[in-house]
């Protein structure tokens, strides 16, 4: 390495604001991996990840898989330059990411196309190590690549090629690969990109280095969490596409850092859902891209969740004795009375899920059915708690759960709204039919005190409301976004455990 600072040749200014593309146009000039997890493969994913437009020119052939590397083919440099130049004659290039080179002759191309062209982002990965420890780069390009460095406006080495590029031995501590870093800025004058993923231990951290005032601060550090995969292949080309992607629409590297740093861990994590070969797999670029669900997928989803609530509901002394009709008639007479102030809130609701509805069959469907709602809390009056000594004190539990449902209702979302609402329906539709099922088996007592209730629940027309409401929570978690169907689940779960705590509350307070 040179021992001082290596004056930067004239650039293109940085990117203003007012000309920066919503959709950057990013050319990878990378090597190929025919197994798709890195090289220009990788860098091609990343860049449309992160909102640019990918476009690559080959530098070099790889016969390699999750298990390594097996053979490289560098192709003409010449054509390279063909390729190179037929790309910037058209198209104007927002950011550039250099990553696997092969040799001399293509360092010298790439490094003769830079000059003319000045593209206003250069990223420069420079690939000589591979993660298997498979080496990329001929040790007698090293000095090419030395005089590339210069060209770049981030740096993005793994340990190993850090090492290499300050002529020393790899550092074994954070502390001395930021020195590492801080000794190789100073000799080129870009930033480097310090990448703590070979380090041991829990953590993983990333520092941007520059002793030119180019950032905020000579280091800036983004913490971060080791993500325990062995699908990692690739992940340092993503990282520096990404970087170039995002630096191309931000303008800042730290903030580009603070983008791309939570999409990669999030690609690591997402990484075993792919299943790519049998070693180092890749890395998940899309995990982020929200999955379109299949018609009735959520509600089943729901439907599992909700599995426990309902073995809870038969498993209750107050189901027990109601399908036996042998239940105190003070404990169903409370449970009727916080029904009846249950059902006058829950119509609230509902009528508030047709105002949010998006088609007008869902506005006429919980409107109908706050109507009903309201009819039936008008017979329950009628026919029994009219004739009967009943407190119309609110509970503790129907309060809870109505606080919970005008909180579904305050949200503003119609999803969240709906998966709230959705358990009255499912697990009371659920329980009704199973308990007058039983009542039918032991011959439909005459005598039996609770027959009618049973017989309402079991009815065909609230049957086919339940499998209506269903249908249209499924429908709008098939047009949610990721975040609002995680917290239409959520809804959906408090408002079964309150299903379960209402059977139970006539013992607790009856």
């Amino acid at each position: 390495m040179p021992a001082a600072p290596v004056a930067r040749p004239a650039r293109g200014p940085a990117t203003p604001v007012d000309a920066r593309c919503d959709t950057p146009r990013v050319l990878s000039i990378a090597g190929s991996d025919p197994s798709g997890g890195a090289g220009i493969q990788a860098d091609l994913k990343s860049i449309a990840a992160l909102g640019g437009y990918g476009m690559a020119a080959i530098t070099a052939l790889t016969a390699q898989n999750t298990l390594g590397v097996q053979a490289v083919h560098v192709p003409p440099a010449a054509f390279l330059g063909q390729q190179l130049d037929a790309i910037s004659d058209d198209i104007t290039i927002d950011a550039v990411k250099i990553g696997m080179l092969g040799n001399a002759e293509v360092i010298h191309v790439v490094r003769s196309w830079l000059e003319k062209v000045r593209p206003a982002v250069v990223v420069l990965d420079p690939v000589m190590v591979a993660t298997s420890g498979d080496r990329l780069l001929r040790e007698s390009a090293e000095a090419a690549l030395l005089a590339l460095l210069p060209l770049a406006d981030l740096i993005t080495p793994n340990l190993a090629e850090l090492a290499i590029l300050v002529g020393e031995p790899q550092a074994q501590d954070w502390a001395d690969a930021l020195e590492q870093g801080k000794r190789l800025a100073a000799a080129t004058g870009a930033t480097i990109l310090v990448k703590g993923g070979h380090l041991g231990g829990d953590a993983c951290p990333d520092a941007l280095v520059n002793a030119g005032g180019l950032l905020s601060r000579p280091v800036v550090e983004v913490a971060g969490d080791r993500i325990p995969t062995r699908n990692s292949h690739g992940t340092g080309c993503s990282l520096s596409s990404g970087m170039a992607t995002a630096q191309a629409r931000l303008g800042d590297w730290e903030a580009s850092l603070r983008q791309v740093k939570p999409w990669l861990t999030g690609a690591l994590q997402a990484s075993s859902q792919l299943e790519v070969g049998a070693g180092n797999g890749p890395i998940n670029h899309f995990h982020h891209l929200q999955q379109p669900l299949a018609a009735g997928e959520f509600a089943a989803a729901l439907r599992q969740a909700t599995a426990p609530d309902l073995e809870a509901i038969y498993g209750l002394e107050f189901i027990r004795d109601l399908a036996a009709g042998t239940l105190a008639e003070h404990q169903f007479a409370y449970y009727l009375a916080q029904d009846a102030i249950y059902l006058n809130g829950y119509s609230r609701v509902l009528a508030r899920a047709s105002a949010l509805a998006p088609t007008e069959a869902a506005q006429l469907f919980w409107a109908r059915s706050a109507q009903q709602c309201l009819e039936v809390e008008s017979e329950l009056h009628r026919n029994w708690l009219s004739t009967r000594s009943v407190e119309h004190v609110l509970g503790p539990v129907t309060k809870s759960y109505v606080d919970h449902l005008l909180a579904a209702s305050a949200s503003g979302s119609y999803g969240v709204l709906v998966a709230a609402l959705l358990p009255c329906f499912w697990l009371y539709a659920e329980v009704g039919k199973t308990l007058h099922a039983q009542f039918l088996e032991a011959g439909a007592p005459a005598a039996h005190p609770y027959a009618g209730w049973l017989r309402t629940y079991a009815d065909e027309d609230f049957a086919q409301a339940t499998r209506e409401a269903i249908a249209m929570v499924d429908d709008a978690a098939r047009k949610a976004s990721g975040d609002e169907r995680e917290a239409m689940v959520e809804a959906f779960k408090h408002s079964s455990r309150f299903e379960v705590e209402f059977f139970d509350a006539p013992r607790l307070h009856a």
